[in-house]
């Protein structure tokens, strides 16, 4: 009876609460959208690698070294020696080891040499493996591998040539043209930096420079491509190395002995701990993100506030009826709260559908322009938590017309 005779009040006045309602609708809309995506954007970020129990590089701070070894930002301060990367990577406790050798370019797009191992032991997410779209690993010297974002942006196929530019600049007159590679693989998309990065062997590396010194091409080489192709091509340094451990209990064993090495300066970190404090440094965005949906929600709140106060002087004629039969003034109170509560359920329903049929339809674009993989389920416990405290705001809300209608009720006598 109660809330037939609130629904029946609102659908009275349906022209103001439609535009009510969509304005509801839109900003818990906007509040779970950023949420969901806040959320699923810092997990992704988090699992940008996985499975990975220590990343290696020259001696230098611990965000420096994650953003260059996976993120492809910035630069290392050194290199590592080729035999102290053999001499980590073969201790027993070292299950596999993934090079990394940074340094060139293209178009724009950093280049990574590194061995066979990196397409079977990196993973992102929750232990996903690399996987191709086309093509294979490569094998031959002058193979090149892209990431999917090099490849749809700079339209390769499988079997072009491109030419690798010495330095990461985005445009390099230091070109290694006379020794160009060809497209054998396109990695799936992973919505990490995989995806814009081309990939080559360390001996690819080796070979584009075997004729240069101090970044600069020494005229007069007579070295063919075929020959480099047949040549025992061995690095001398790497930028950085990824380790997987045959046991997780031995990690910050392995991390202090790599700490303590007396060759060469060394670092090892922990990558989780390292994006965790990289997430850290970003709180400010996403506490901003936050604050504007909690500001747009606030606006349609008060909408629905000015509206339900405002038709208060449109229903002289439902008071006095209601008084008539007999109905305290408190009823009236409670009936404006009630209409407020139906509302934003109804508000947080349409909004939910409409943000699940964005997801459903959204994801594979979001995926290839944004490397964003959101997950489609939303109504966790903080979302639902989350439109339980919108439900509770509204109904605060509301209390400035129900006192009003309240108040108004009380005037009007039997």
């Amino acid at each position: 009876m109660f809330g037939k005779l609130a629904l029946q009040s609102l659908l009275d006045r349906k022209g103001s609460v439609v535009l009510s309602l969509m304005a509801m609708t839109v900003s818990i809309f906007v509040l779970l959208g950023v949420e969901h995506i806040r959320h699923q954007t810092k997990e992704n970020f988090s699992n940008t690698v996985s499975g990975v129990d220590l990343i290696v590089g020259a001696r230098t701070g611990s965000l420096n070294l994650l953003l260059y070894s996976v993120f492809r930002v910035g630069a290392p301060t050194n290199n590592i020696s080729w035999e102290t990367y053999k001499t980590i990577a073969n201790t027993t406790k070292v299950k596999w080891a993934i090079p990394i050798s940074l340094g060139d370019s293209h178009k724009g797009f950093r280049v990574l040499g590194t061995s066979s191992d990196y397409f079977e032991h990196y993973s992102y997410g929750s232990q996903h493996h690399l996987s191709f779209i086309k093509g294979k690993a490569f094998h031959q010297v002058f193979d090149v591998v892209l990431g999917s974002t090099v490849a749809k942006k700079l339209g390769y196929q499988l079997g072009d040539k491109l030419t690798l530019a010495h330095g990461i600049t985005a445009t390099s007159f230091s070109l290694h043209d006379d020794r160009p590679f060809t497209v054998v693989g396109i990695l799936a998309p992973t919505g990490t930096p995989v995806d814009q990065t081309l990939h080559v062997s360390l001996q690819g590396i080796e070979a584009i420079h075997i004729d240069w010194q101090q970044g600069v091409k020494m005229p007069g080489s007579t070295i063919t491509q075929a020959e480099l192709e047949q040549a025992e091509l061995q690095p001398k340094s790497v930028t950085a190395f990824m380790l997987g451990l045959e046991s997780k209990m031995a990690t910050f064993r392995v991390q202090r002995a790599i700490n303590n090495y007396t060759k060469e300066p060394l670092l090892a970190i922990l990558p989780g701990v390292a994006l965790s404090e990289l997430w850290q440094m970003m709180s400010i965005l996403e506490n901003t993100l936050l604050l504007v949906s909690a500001l747009v929600f606030i606006a349609a709140c008060l909408g629905v506030s000015a509206m339900l106060l405002s038709s208060i002087r449109e229903r002289n004629r439902e008071i006095q009826l209601l008084r008539v039969i007999g109905a305290p003034a408190y009823f009236l109170f409670f009936l404006i709260e009630l209409e407020a509560l139906l509302i934003a359920l109804l508000s947080c329903v349409l909004a939910t559908g409409l943000l699940a049929a964005c997801l459903v339809f959204l994801q594979d674009y979001l995926v290839s322009h944004f490397g964003l993989h959101i997950g489609i389920n939303f109504l966790t416990e903080n979302n639902l938590y989350l439109m339980l405290a919108m439900i509770c705001a509204s109904a605060i809300v509301a209390i400035i017309p129900s006192f009003s209608g309240y108040h108004q009720a009380r005037t009007v006598k039997h």
